[in-house]
């Protein structure tokens, strides 16, 4: 007959090994499954084309000379003579400033600041890697 104090066990081993297959399936394909989202973009006119405008580059060494793009200034009438040279110039250029790291924090700010007065907009100094 039938033992009423006999507790029934719950074996899932099963469930477990069914759960780790499907878990190794889903990873196996889940890098594998793309979403694309369709969006309409707008239209771009085909008239204007993009040109590359040639970067500035001003090197400022110990002794006083500033080299603009090979031409050579002096220090003391580098704001004159490079206020003329600019107007040759496209001010949408980036300019690139690279200094002796033995000159003083004035010599290098009056170097920007004129080229800044000259109507450039995108500077940057650059730096020793």
């Amino acid at each position: 007959m039938f033992d009423w104090e006999e507790k029934p066990e719950l074996n899932i081993t099963p469930l477990v090994d069914v759960m780790l297959v499907l878990l190794a399936i889903l990873m196996v394909i889940s890098p594998n499954i793309v979403y694309e989202e369709l969006i309409r973009l707008p239209k771009g006119s085909a008239q204007k084309e993009l040109s590359k405008i040639p970067p500035v580059h001003i090197a400022i060494s110990k002794d006083g000379e500033i080299t603009v793009n090979k031409e050579i200034f002096q220090a003391d009438s580098f704001a004159d003579n490079f206020y003329r040279y600019a107007q040759t110039l496209d001010t949408e250029a980036t300019v690139m400033i690279s200094a002796d790291q033995s000159l003083g924090y004035g010599e290098v700010m009056s170097v920007l600041s004129t080229v800044k007065r000259a109507g450039f907009r995108e500077v940057s100094l650059a730096t020793a890697g």
